[in-house]
């Protein structure tokens, strides 16, 4: 692996600490695998772009999933992944999810996390699409990410990891070998320091979350710009499955010109018997599959649209008048509160619903420990593509992922930690000396307004549905975003004001290059990939993955693996094993 020695256009670090291992992110992924390295003795750093409880984990209403009810078994979950997936799931890696997550959530709660439990005191468990069984601990009826994130903040704070918050990571430092040799970040002025610095670390994992502000319309926070996936791919890093950016089903509609994060209404409202019906009140998904208004997320949000094509409609309703009062207050509090608050009383009223972007299933590409193609460097929970997700992510497997590989990430960080420092006569291993600055040309940026057209960009080209026109024209104008801001600066050495607004929006047109150009690759229907000119899934050609790496001139090198098959990553070799 070569580095590309592509960074972003920024001033030199004023300041630079040190640590055994930096965790970018504070959802679920990025804090337990902090609080686990902690538990082994390595000095750890989280860094996190908001406040520590401010990720994408506190939005997750559903739940997580786990083989924990009677009945139940992790061979029954693995086969419901593998249907999710599509045909594009890694069957190791599901396996290794499968079986580790049942006690990776017992451990979840043992540190402090308080789930919903039924009268006998056993762990209220729910359904939802995809599942052929109660499977889905929640917690506070439909705010389960927020009872996670408060349990893993508080023993953040018990347990004195060191945090920076309000810091936007910059680029990957690496030394003279390739290796991770930490990070630059920017703190937004109400962190422990100011400005651009530098923390210094042999280890960096890549908790950033997801890419979702690429689009208009989504479930994901402001934040979720990308940022793990476009320091990655400047690192050398390569990025697979970009293309399968879910689109969940059921996001309250705000009206046909709403932006940014709009309201989610959980799966796990359907799990419970609500009905997804059109304007004159028909179940549309029933006779659609099996499952009807529970069939994975691709079929449900492809049923919804194609029904609204069909009607001529902005969106369909999910009804569940039924439920009464009661259970709409006590068991999804946070989506009746949200729904009230817009206009829409669930008890009495249908409500408005339709696609919206959500979840990334590919991202920076790693094995089954956490391992990027970049040494020293991991990724877990959305912002990696550990195989887990294939096609299209199963409901509530993004918590568990996140639990049982950011342990396994802690895991080999404490076993890599330890051959070196045994190789070092029993001192810790050292602090990597990361290389100057390349000298080449850094990164151009954009100005802050690119956000927006990116967004509309990415909407009207490669929403929940795709065809080779819309691609084109989708990477043409994102080729002009990128040609005018490389022409500005190498022409006469300027570039937009560095700044988080103008970081933000040259991540966004780094990812969406990428999802585009993969999804312009992929001429099939496969998962939340839907692709109006190519309606099939092709199995014979498509069942393989897409790979993509930066080059340093900033082009996109494109490929497609031999198989369904993961290639290994190559990398991490220890003293021991080279």
């Amino acid at each position: 692996m070569t580095s590309t020695g592509i960074r972003l256009h920024a001033p030199a670090p004023g300041w630079s600490i040190a640590a055994d291992v930096i965790v970018v992110g504070s959802g679920v992924a990025g804090l337990t695998a902090a609080l686990r390295c902690e538990a082994a003795g390595l000095t750890t750093v989280v860094v996190t772009k908001a406040r520590l409880d401010d990720g994408s984990t506190r939005w997750a209403q559903g739940g997580i999933a786990a083989a924990l009810g009677e009945g139940d078994t992790p061979e029954q979950h693995l086969d419901d992944t593998l249907v999710a997936g599509a045909g594009l799931c890694d069957e190791e890696a599901v396996r290794i999810l499968v079986t580790e997550g049942p006690d990776a959530v017992r451990r979840l709660i043992s540190t402090g996390a308080h789930f919903d439990t039924d009268d006998e005191g056993d762990i209220h468990l729910t359904r939802e699409g995809g599942h052929h069984r109660r499977r889905i601990a929640h917690a506070g009826g439909d705010a389960t990410g927020a009872e996670v994130s408060r349990a893993l903040v508080e023993a953040v704070h018990a347990r004195g990891v060191r945090t920076i918050e309000n810091a936007l990571v910059l680029d990957l430092l690496t030394d003279a070998e390739g290796r991770t040799a930490g990070v630059t970040l920017h703190v937004m002025g109400e962190g422990q320091h100011d400005g651009v610095g530098a923390v210094h670390a042999p280890a960096v994992v890549l908790a950033t979350g997801g890419m979702g502000q690429v689009f208009s319309a989504t479930t994901n926070p402001s934040v979720s710009t990308g940022d793990g996936v476009a320091l990655a791919l400047r690192a050398g890093a390569e990025v697979s499955d970009l293309e399968f950016l879910q689109f969940h089903p059921t996001v309250l509609f705000l009206g046909p010109e709403a932006e940014g994060q709009q309201p989610l209404v959980s799966e796990a409202v359907r799990g419970e018997g609500a009905h997804l019906v059109d304007g004159d009140g028909v179940r549309f998904m029933v006779g659609q599959h099996e499952l009807a208004e529970l069939a994975p997320r691709d079929i449900v949000a492809k049923g919804i649209l194609r029904r609204m094509l069909e009607q001529g409609a902005e969106h369909m309703y999910l009804d569940a008048r039924h439920f009464g009062a009661d259970m709409w207050e006590q068991r999804f509090p946070t989506i009746t509160a949200a729904c009230r608050a817009n206009g829409i009383d669930p008890v009495t009223d249908p409500i408005p619903i339709a696609p919206a972007a959500h979840y990334a299933s590919g991202g920076v590409r790693t094995d089954s420990r956490g391992r990027t193609t970049v040494p020293g460097l991991y990724a877990c929970g959305e912002v990696a593509c550990t195989g887990v997700h294939g096609a299209n992510r199963l409901a509530s497997n993004s918590l568990l992922e996140g639990l049982v590989y950011a342990e396994r990430i802690a895991a080999d960080i404490a076993d890599g930690h330890a051959a070196e420092g045994d190789a070092a006569d029993g001192l810790h291993a050292r602090v990597p000396e990361p290389v100057p600055d390349p000298g080449r040309p850094a990164h151009p940026l954009l100005a802050p307004e690119a956000r927006f057209a990116i967004q509309r960009i990415m909407t009207e080209g490669a929403g929940v549905l795709r065809s080779a026109e819309s691609l084109d024209k989708a990477a043409e104008q994102l080729q002009r975003l990128h040609s005018e801001a490389r022409d500005a600066l190498d022409e006469n050495g300027k570039t937009a004001e560095p700044g988080v607004d103008t970081w933000e929006a040259t991540n966004l047109l780094c990812v969406a290059r990428v999802l585009v150009a993969a999804a312009r690759l992929r001429e099939e229907t496969r998962g939340c990939h839907w692709r109006e000119d190519r309606a099939g899934r092709d199995d014979a050609n498509w069942r393989r993955h897409i790979v993509v790496r930066l080059n340093p001139d900033r082009s996109l090198a494109v490929r497609t693996t031999d198989t369904a098959d993961f290639p290994p990553t190559r990398q991490h070799q220890r003293p021991q094993e080279q």
